[in-house]
């Protein structure tokens, strides 16, 4: 026979077991975000010919124009969104009714192009459209969020919230040193981030190493941490005519120094490990009090 105490015991602990039959929740998505200091290096090439390639290995894709009213994925990619980021923060529409299908089944919410409301929005703005994205998470294997340059007050939360960030750049003097400027606000932000450099339209291997270079000793010195060279990708006329296309140049011209070179960037390690203790979009709301 049980005591009264023992019996208030294990009724306590039947309550916090788990049941057998209970499923265990589902892990977030990884979550990586791709930034630069300055713009015309590149970057949304790259987000999206990554986005493509992730989801031609067969992975749920998430791609997230996150540009502050100057979207141009949906172009890159051959879409004609009805809807973006900014009728989502409206809360004209659901997140999930903002998305379109790309390339291998990957899913664009685009970032809308000349919107006000995107170019400056509040920090209670922000915080209503990271609440609506949460749940989006929990339907990808990756989510891609491409920042516009700079560092806008949305970009900033991001970087605080996430564990893998790629820095897209080019070798020219000022392009490193607005990277520079972001990789340094990134680690004020957030002392673990995993950061990856790629050097982008780069004349040759040569050019791309001194970039590359110059980069690495600056954080060495003022910084004390030094961030991966994941990969540098070579001016191509291929690229030039993917943009065209409106079709990205792994697809248009996988066989192409720029597509190779971008195909091998899709295999940097930490975007398989770009998860975080606690969903994404909780730790950018939270960041942004």
């Amino acid at each position: 026979m049980l005591s009264r105490f023992q019996l208030a015991r294990l009724r306590a602990f039947r309550k916090r077991a788990p049941s057998p039959v209970e499923k265990e929740p589902v892990a977030s998505a990884r979550v990586v975000c791709i930034a630069s200091g300055k713009g015309g290096t590149g970057k949304s090439i790259i987000a999206t010919n990554l986005a493509v390639i992730r989801a031609r290995q067969g992975e749920r894709v998430l791609l997230v124009d996150f540009d502050s009213g100057l979207a141009n994925a949906h172009l890159l990619l051959g879409l004609a969104p009805h809807h973006d980021l900014g009728h989502v923060m409206e809360g004209t529409v659901g997140p999930r009714e903002a998305l379109v299908e790309g390339p291998h089944g990957l899913k664009l919410l685009s970032g809308g192009v000349g919107r006000q409301a995107l170019v400056n929005p509040t920090r209670r703005e922000l915080d209503r459209l990271f609440k609506a994205l949460r749940p989006l998470e929990d339907e990808f294997d990756l989510v891609i969020i491409d920042h516009g340059a700079g560092m806008a007050y949305g970009t900033i939360a991001h970087l605080a919230a996430t564990s893998t960030l790629l820095l897209v750049t080019n070798h020219e003097v000022t392009a490193l040193s607005d990277a520079y400027a972001l990789y340094k606000r990134a680690h004020m932000v957030n002392e673990h981030i995993r950061v990856g450099v790629v050097i982008n339209r780069a004349p040759d291997e040569r050019m791309a190493h001194s970039g590359w270079e110059r980069f690495r000793r600056a954080s060495q010195q003022f910084l004390g941490v030094v961030p991966d060279l994941v990969g540098w990708v070579p001016a191509d006329v291929a690229v030039e005519h993917s943009v065209q296309l409106r079709v990205p140049v792994t697809i248009s011209a996988p066989e192409s120094a720029a597509g190779q070179a971008i195909q091998r960037i899709a295999s940097w390690g930490p975007i398989d490990h770009a998860r975080t203790a606690s969903a994404f979009y909780e730790k950018a709301r939270r960041a942004l009090r």
